[in-house]
């Protein structure tokens, strides 16, 4: 076959030209298709989502929100970036197997065989579904293959909090296989990107890093199946241009809504641009759908600040009480604790008497601890009864009912722990029922804290756990608080009912979720402690059916300081329990002061206190009670970093910004450390006068601090003023009040 070449002609040129061919030829149907600009606007910023002539979604611009909407589009317009070849670096839900070059949102494989995808954009729904949030909906679909993605977007206007999750479907003639299936992919742009992150262990929570991403993918993410925390927190944050400080800077904090399995990819591309893609992590997990069902991916929730961290973590509080922590406006209970005053030894005598040091201490209620359960094999250490949630009638001859009818004539209310997710290898529950723990049935067992995972996957397991929960309630209508504790992580992850292991991760977490709405439907109002070993398990898709969380098990004042300086960036006071206990060499007074700081309990031998050191706890108590709605629903300020400096430094100050309350502490040993320097407040009315006062103070000792002088809201918060932390006064309560 021979080709005649018009002259001028090159063959570059006319296999360019025959690619535009075909490529019109291919898309001719989409040429004539709208563009359609969605601005997803809060009070500060703006998401704004784009579609193009080839039906392709995409997110063209994320940041303040400019005044005028029609401005958005011109954003692309001012870059002059490398290509972007494929038309989908900034893509809203990137999909893989066509002509995607980065890390994908959603990978399958059709009925057929094939592993294409190709979502493109049919319509969009906005819902408002009050004055403050907005629901918007957008339909991707593949013009091949019968498969579909609904993308929502809940927006929070007040509090610049957005939402993020899918839905995925598919009317194949046969199954499809789901290899990655992301909550959310988000783009943004900079000059420069920052990632802080976390990382720990058991007593050793929350430990932040910092540094500047580079090109890449860094992915955050979990493979323990329980405790998913544990060793990597699902939460971060990434500044803009440089690294935000407390009051200053662009920072975008992220979260996944998801209590196992989860994965983060953080890519810097080609073009210097940065990817977010997050949802429930794919290891092990690749999810058979089937036609007509429904995939529903977790929440991703995320609030962009161009005022820092501390405007970030202000605003996420504030949604975090208003639309997700149960009763996050609501009142909390003080407790006292028996776990570190008795661990597992204990009997009916010794529990009275605590409970008359509930009464005497001034709390209002009693939390029975670990040990009170198992029969044949009584729980008298860690290795038995898991599972067996009958009282032990050596310990507790009467039961729990008559701890709680004696916790009702001392005044004070009873709470009991359980672990319902968990089985001892040594127990009757194990015995009986061998087939509902999670394990390989031909490999040997291995234990994490000398316990194995209840499969949650199996519907009867879900039963159990459910009336193990209410039969504590049937028995004993009164009791007024559960501490719901998970130690152990999964090892052999395999279901012993399970069709499809793949499935297992998945479903085990639905299952988990599914015990907690039915025991939420029957008893709604009960205030449940989420506890994991500590911060093992905390997330805001759990802290729906909790009043609160337990960061840690190391409950040493000092390391808390450093701790729930963190934590407080994505979680409110009201849900952070902290506790005295007898961890740290440090006095009474601190201890108390760093556990005012959340909501409040203890966990210490009242008769072991000294005479003053009663009378100081009982005082810290009711000064606790006049103060703390200040402290779970005002905004939370940072002043002093414990990081940078000798003194830490928090302030919770009042909506209405008339009262607040200074937490200050020595965080170093050094020789002469202190408070050298004035800490400037912040939150307060600069023309308004403000009187400050020092509570807590230790009996026989006096406060520095003159009461009877007013400052100015603007010296308050410009020049400052002194606490005089120092070794001789190691933690210091001030109120701040206006004087009207």
């Amino acid at each position: 076959m021979k080709y005649s070449l018009k002259k001028g002609t090159t063959i570059t040129r006319m296999l360019c030209t025959g690619i535009l061919f075909f490529l019109k030829l291919a898309v001719a149907g989409s040429l004539c298709a709208q563009v359609v600009t969605v601005p997803l606007q809060t009070a500060a910023n703006a998401l704004v989502l784009q579609t193009n002539e080839f039906k392709n979604l995409s997110i063209i611009y994320f940041g303040k929100k400019l005044h005028d909407v029609q401005e958005y589009g011109l954003a692309p317009q001012v870059y002059r970036q490398t290509s972007d070849y494929s038309g989908m670096l900034n893509s809203a839900y990137t999909s893989a197997g066509s002509r995607n070059l980065m890390e994908p949102a959603i990978t399958v494989t059709h009925a057929d065989g094939n592993n294409s995808l190709d979502l493109q954009y049919i319509n969009h729904t906005i819902k408002q579904e009050n004055e403050n949030v907005t629901l918007y909906t957008f339909t991707l679909r593949d013009p091949v293959y019968d498969f579909s993605v609904d993308l929502f977007y809940k927006v929070y206007y007040r509090q610049d909090v957005i939402e993020q999750w899918s839905v995925i479907r598919h009317q194949e003639k046969g199954n499809v296989l789901l290899h990655k299936y992301a909550s959310a992919n988000l783009y943004l742009k900079s000059d420069a990107f920052w990632l802080r992150q976390y990382h720990g262990d058991w007593a050793r929570e929350m430990k932040p890093e910092e540094a500047r991403v580079t090109h890449g993918i860094k992915t955050l993410d979990s493979k323990l199946g329980t405790r998913a925390n544990l060793f990597q927190p699902s939460v971060f944050m990434i500044s803009m241009h440089q690294p935000a400080t407390e009051n200053e800077g662009t920072v975008l904090f992220g979260a996944l809504e998801y209590s196992g399995n989860f994965r983060t990819d953080i890519e810097l591309d080609y073009q210097n641009n940065l990817r977010i893609v997050s949802g429930i992590n794919n290891y092990a997990s690749t999810y058979t759908l089937k036609k007509g069902e429904e995939f529903v991916t977790p929440g991703f929730l995320y609030t962009l600040s161009h005022q820092g961290k501390g405007y970030a973590s202000r605003q996420l509080q504030d949604w975090a009480r208003q639309y997700k922590i149960l009763d996050g406006n609501g009142d909390r209970l003080t407790l006292l604790n028996n776990w570190e005053a008795t661990y597992f030894d204990f009997n009916e005598e010794k529990l009275k008497a605590l409970l008359k040091d509930t009464r005497k201490l001034g709390v209002d209620l009693f939390l029975l601890d670990d040990g009170w359960f198992g029969q044949k094999y009584p729980r008298n250490s860690d290795h038995t009864a898991l599972g067996d949630w009958q009282e032990n009638k050596t310990k507790l001859p009467n039961g729990i009912s008559a701890l709680v009818k004696e916790a009702a004539g001392n005044q004070v209310k009873f709470g009991i722990w359980i672990e319902p997710e968990m089985v001892s290898p040594k127990s009757e529950l194990y015995e009986k029922h061998p087939t509902w723990v999670v394990k390989q049935p031909a490999r040997p067992e291995y234990y994490f804290r000398n316990q194995l995972v209840l499969d949650l996957s199996n519907s009867e397991v879900q039963d159990f756990v459910v009336g193990a929960v209410d039969q504590l309630f049937t028995s004993n209508p009164s009791l007024a608080y559960i501490k719901w504790d998970c130690n152990s992580v999964i090892y052999n992850a395999h279901s012993l009912t399970l069709k499809n292991q793949s499935h297992f991760y998945i479903e085990y977490v639905r299952g988990l979720y599914n015990v907690l709405k039915r025991i939420r439907s029957k008893y709604p109002t009960v205030p449940m402690m989420l506890c994991s070993g500590g911060g093992g398990r905390v997330d805001y898709a759990a802290l729906q059916y909790f009043t609160e969380f337990w960061p840690s098990d190391n409950t040493d004042p000092l390391e808390r300081i450093f701790m729930q300086w963190e934590y407080s960036y994505f979680f409110p006071a009201i849900a952070t329990g902290s506790h005295v206990t007898d961890w740290g060499k440090q006095p009474i007074k601190f201890k108390v002061d760093v556990a005012m700081m959340g909501k409040l309990g203890f966990d210490i031998v009242v008769s072991h206190l000294a005479e003053k050191e009663l009378q100081f706890c009982q005082q810290a108590i009711r000064d606790y009670e006049q103060w703390k709605k200040v402290i779970w629903q005002g905004d939370q300020y940072r002043l002093a970093n414990p990081a940078e400096g000798d003194v830490a430094s928090v302030a919770y100050i009042s909506r209405d910004k008339s009262a607040g309350i200074v937490f200050s502490y020595l965080v170093s040993n050094r020789y002469a450390a202190g408070s050298a320097l004035p800490i400037r407040l912040n939150g307060l009315k600069s023309d308004s006068r403000y009187r400050l006062r020092e509570i807590n103070l230790y009996p026989g000792t006096s406060s520095p601090i003159d009461s009877t002088k007013t400052y100015s809201g603007d010296f308050l918060m410009t020049v400052g003023f002194n606490p005089e932390v120092n070794a001789g006064r190691s933690s210091v309560v001030l109120t701040v009040e206006e004087v009207k």
